[in-house]
């Protein structure tokens, strides 16, 4: 079954996925002007500005915390440590890439998401791209927008930061023989039929899914108050270890970014392996920061603000902080104390990561462990968000709720899977959101452009 789910997502998201994340990117990076770069000083700025009133339930900078939460996930670590085995340093330059393009296309959300949002039945704003769909290309393509909110429920269930963060925990607490070894892991397999190793992941899903629970039932409100704490300590956090690395290792730094740009062009191998690393740089990501699969639109759009350009500058600032600050600093580190070469061939992610942290930070397996559970948890706080209001849009408000209990229980199931398959079901579910997400955007940007100039003109 892995091989095959392998099959379809290398399918999908090979050459299709790329030319419409990045070409579909570049397109509405030019049409708009490059406005993730002439704009995004003014996208700083809106963060400062005070919040227009609405009656949405959080506020536009709460909503980017919640996004950027999700995106922040174990995608910048893990996600970044495979495209580095699968793809070499190389990779990390087209993820630069994919997070310029992703800034102009998260913009284009986040105007959108605002521009053309629908309201429930207590009439409280929601957004997401199946609101686009419908009410931005009208009702004919309905069916589009109940595609990309099927593919939504399953794309959003952290399949992948599930897997990983149970992987981060097996790797820092445990070794082969203890597992083995272990009595009461031994009871557990005998009763599930699992391995010791399966057990005890087992029990690090039900662990993460009591946590989760415990924020996701408290509704959107309390998913943004703990994503506005988590963030900014997180990053902190992360963006202090990765600092250390370099200083300790200052002199091997210049080597590490000139490996990035020299194998991101490297055409030794030839023309098709220099696409292959490109199209694995943007196939990352995607997973990681989320630009044109269409969850930031939704966030954005309970958003209290009215403006929709306004909404769609801070939305921009999205991509920035994961693909560009966070994923960098991953890179950097794995460059420069990681061994990358031993696993290629294979598929790890936290593995490689934990070895590199613990080889440069006295105890570095162990801080990088609570930064992992940060990232982790706070990603699955915002996607469960995303995965109930696609199931809202296709069964209603109330029925919804249904799906907040099978997302915390997938939570355990996902911990258990191998790798391969969870980055595949991944990569699949997120290629089939992303060509709904990108074609409205696209046939949609003459609304952004005419909107953004008014704006402007008025400022």
């Amino acid at each position: 079954m892995t091989d095959w789910l392998t099959t379809i997502a290398d399918a999908i998201c090979g050459y299709p996925l790329f030319i419409t994340l990045i070409g579909g990117g570049l397109f509405l990076f030019i049409r708009s002007g490059m406005v993730s770069i002439r704009h995004l000083p003014d996208a700083i700025k809106e963060l400062r500005r005070k919040q227009s009133s609405g009656n949405g339930q959080i506020s536009s900078a709460q909503a980017l915390a919640s996004v950027v939460a999700a995106t922040i996930g174990l995608g910048n670590i893990a996600g970044v440590t495979i495209a580095l085995v699968v793809g070499g340093p190389g990779a990390i330059f087209w993820m630069w890439v994919s997070a310029i393009v992703g800034m102009s296309t998260k913009y284009h959300e986040g105007v959108l998401a605002i521009m053309f949002r629908g309201h429930d039945e207590h009439g409280l704003n929601r957004g997401g791209s199946m609101y686009i769909i419908e009410k931005g290309l009208g009702a004919k393509w309905k069916p589009l927008a109940v595609f990309f909110a099927f593919a939504g429920m399953f794309g959003t269930m952290c399949i992948m930061n599930a897997n990983q963060l149970a992987e981060a925990v097996v790797s820092v607490f445990t070794t082969p023989q203890g597992i083995e070894s272990s009595s009461f892991l031994s009871a557990i397999s005998s009763v599930t039929s699992l391995t010791n190793e399966e057990s005890f992941r087992l029990i690090c899903g039900i662990a993460m899914a009591a946590i989760v629970s415990a924020v996701v039932l408290g509704g959107i409100r309390r998913i943004a108050r703990v994503a506005s704490i988590v963030v900014p300590f997180m990053v902190g956090i992360y963006f202090l270890m990765v600092l250390y690395i370099i200083i300790t290792h200052l002199g091997a730094v210049p080597a590490a970014f000139a490996s990035i740009f020299r194998e991101a062009f490297n055409l030794q191998a030839g023309f098709g392996a220099l696409i292959g690393i490109a199209i694995i740089g943007a196939r990352r990501a995607a997973l990681v920061n989320d630009a044109g699969i269409g969850t930031a639109s939704i966030m954005h759009g309970e958003s209290r603000n009215n403006q929709p350009v306004r909404e769609g500058l801070i939305a921009m600032l999205g991509p920035s902080i994961d693909s560009g600050l966070v994923c960098t600093l991953t890179a950097i580190a794995i460059l420069l104390c990681g061994d990358i070469q031993s696993a290629q061939g294979t598929v790890k992610g936290l593995e490689i990561a934990m070895a590199a942290f613990s080889n440069a930070i006295p105890g570095g397996q162990y801080l990088l462990l609570i930064v992992v559970i940060c990232f982790g948890l706070s990603s699955m706080f915002s996607y469960s968000f995303y995965g109930k209001s696609c199931a809202a849009y296709l069964f209603g408000r109330r029925k919804s709720n249904w799906y907040t209990y099978l997302f915390i229980g997938s939570l355990v199931l996902f911990a258990v899977v191998p790798l391969t398959a969870a980055v595949s079901i991944c990569d699949l579910f997120y290629g089939l959101m992303a060509f709904p997400t990108m074609f409205a955007l696209i046939r949609l940007s003459g609304k952004v452009k005419d909107a953004t100039k008014t704006y402007f003109q008025k400022e």
